[in-house]
């Protein structure tokens, strides 16, 4: 196992420029580069970077909504992910990571019936995959269920994978979101073992006390920024809820030998290009102290 980073959090705090990023995480003891949708898809910086053999990129992340009917948003997204595939075939990237897409039917009131997209994700799936298996690229869905996405639980994995049969097709695992949905990301490594194409290190923490005075329904906003209400929020890892010596173990009892990458959504560790760096690095020394014993 290796341990890499999402570049978003490093775009978002100022720092765009992807030969720039390679160098700063190759300093720093990173060793892949999974690839924002930010970043433009320059070929030739792309190819230098992995010509170099410092640092690999093994993945292009694109998550959005790809059934959203209104003004064609939908349409172009599916072509940005198209795109990317296409991308990352030419120049030998493993994987692109996506979500499914979800269709407006599937909310009501406050809730959320992710079977109701079944059909329509199915539909687009197949006709994904069909690039996927034309460009030699793997697809991996990520388990977030915001960005449009009804791959939120192993549940709803099974239903997908039995309608879409693609040994292209598998999951871009992030143990967080299962946290905050009170799901097991422990089981589930070995359950999935032979879906899980790449891994995302993330943590969660439950905030119990807000919990207990708002419930599960009770979520900020970006408009409202209301964090004293919030009863769950995502951390670098080490520092939520998950045992990460278990989910290590269970790694390697699968025989997983592919990336971790670090993706930092973490507040306390944000606001400025130095403390994204620094939550990157922590959550990158956690990880490895495991992997490597």
């Amino acid at each position: 196992m290796k341990v890499g980073l999402i570049t978003n959090s490093l775009t978002w705090a100022g720092m765009k420029d992807l030969k720039q990023i390679s160098e700063w995480a190759y300093e720093n003891g990173f060793r892949d580069l999974e690839v924002g949708p930010t970043v433009e898809l320059d070929e030739k910086i792309f190819s230098d970077i992995k010509a170099e053999g410092k640092i690999d990129i093994s993945a292009l992340i694109y998550c959005r909504n790809f059934l959203d009917e209104e003004n064609d948003i939908g349409k172009e997204h599916k072509e940005q992910l198209i795109k990317r595939i296409e991308f990352a075939g030419k120049l030998g990237i493993e994987k692109v990571i996506c979500s499914t897409g979800v269709t407006k039917d599937a909310y009501y009131g406050a809730r959320f019936n992710p079977e109701k997209s079944v059909e329509a994700v199915t539909i687009w799936l197949k006709e994904l995959m069909e690039h996927a298996e034309k460009h030699n690229v793997k697809i991996a869905i990520e388990n977030c269920p915001m960005m449009g996405n009804i791959a939120i639980s192993p549940y709803m994995w099974e239903v997908l994978f039995d309608k879409v049969d693609s040994d292209k097709l598998g999951l871009a695992y992030d143990p967080s979101h299962m946290i905050w949905q009170f799901m097991n990301p422990y089981e589930n490594i070995l359950k999935y073992r032979d879906k899980i194409f790449h891994f995302h290190g993330k943590d969660t923490e439950v905030l119990y006390n807000n919990l207990s005075k708002v419930g599960i329904l009770h979520n900020i906003t970006e408009e409202t920024k209301f964090f004293e209400h919030q009863w769950w929020r995502h951390r670098l890892v080490g520092l939520g809820d998950i045992d990460w010596n278990k989910i290590i173990a269970n790694l390697y009892e699968i025989g997983y030998e592919g990336t971790i990458s670090i993706e930092h959504e973490d507040p306390v560790w944000e606001g400025s290009l130095d403390k994204v760096e620094q939550g990157l690095i922590r959550a990158k020394n956690h990880v490895q102290r495991f992997i490597e014993g």
